[in-house]
């Protein structure tokens, strides 16, 4: 029989370290590549529908990325508030419309943020308000659906 080996980090050699380490990085980057490319078209399509001037590609990547990034920080605390606000509310209405406004709010809080921080790319009021009700409907539908799967399991 051929011998057990221990699939430990702790007993690898240093070349199977380097190589667990370099491709858990890979898969690391790829993942946020696709997440940020993903954000990226989405945004450009959503733009081009309602008339987003941009100055240059460069500009449209930068705020692409610091509307991920901020929109991740400032998610966790809307998402935080958003529970404990709901937690005695019964009625799936009820809660979808707390949800839906909290997701509006916390996209446009975002939006305004690194628009009025990039000068390249001028967003209207009423542009901020569509991209951010969008994106809290397309949030919704695929938390819904997540939780739904989780649910199965």
């Amino acid at each position: 029989m051929s011998e057990h080996k221990s699939d430990s980090f702790r007993d690898m050699n240093i070349k199977e370290k380097m190589a667990t380490i370099v491709g858990i990085t890979l898969l690391i980057i790829l993942v946020v590549g696709f997440v940020l490319g993903f954000y990226f078209f989405g945004l450009v399509g959503v733009f081009q529908l309602l008339g987003v001037q941009y100055k240059s590609i460069w500009s449209l990547i930068v705020f692409v990325v610091s509307f991920f990034i901020l929109g991740v920080i400032v998610e966790l605390f809307s998402k935080a508030i958003f529970k404990v606000s709901v937690r005695n509310i019964t009625g799936k209405i009820k809660v979808f419309i707390i949800q839906f406004f909290f997701e509006g709010m916390s996209n446009w809080l975002v939006l305004f943020t690194v628009d009025e921080f990039m000068k390249s790319i001028a967003l209207s009021l009423k542009t901020e308000i569509i991209i951010a009700l969008l994106l809290a409907v397309l949030e919704i539908v695929f938390d819904d659906k997540k939780d739904k799967a989780a649910n199965i399991d």
